[in-house]
């Protein structure tokens, strides 16, 4: 089997949906990933492997927002701070644990 391009790879959500329903984009989704770009550009080489954080169209947990995926894994989680932000890239990027208290 072909090892993965990247290590991890996280997609946030940012959709925004014009009839005013519930979506990521009701909540600061855009300034949450470009948090967590920059976290793990500034953590560099303390984790292990490389990553890619992305903005996604949506990604159909409208109700449960904001959410990021992590992949390989495949791994949910809602998130509401920086805090839950730096959580997510503390253990799970760098000790390969799931954060369960932010996993849907």
């Amino acid at each position: 089997m072909k090892e993965s391009y990247f290590r991890y790879h996280l997609f946030f959500c940012t959709n925004k949906r014009d009839d005013g329903s519930p979506c990521c984009g009701n909540f600061p989704a855009r300034e949450y990933r470009d948090y967590a770009k920059q976290r793990v550009k500034e953590l560099g080489e303390s984790i292990e492997g490389s990553m890619r954080v992305n903005v996604a169209g949506c990604l159909n947990r409208c109700g449960e927002g904001p959410v990021l995926v992590i992949y390989p894994e495949g791994v949910w989680y809602r998130y509401g701070t920086r805090k839950d932000i730096d959580e997510i890239i503390s253990e799970h990027l760098c000790n390969g644990q799931t954060v369960e208290r932010l996993k849907i």
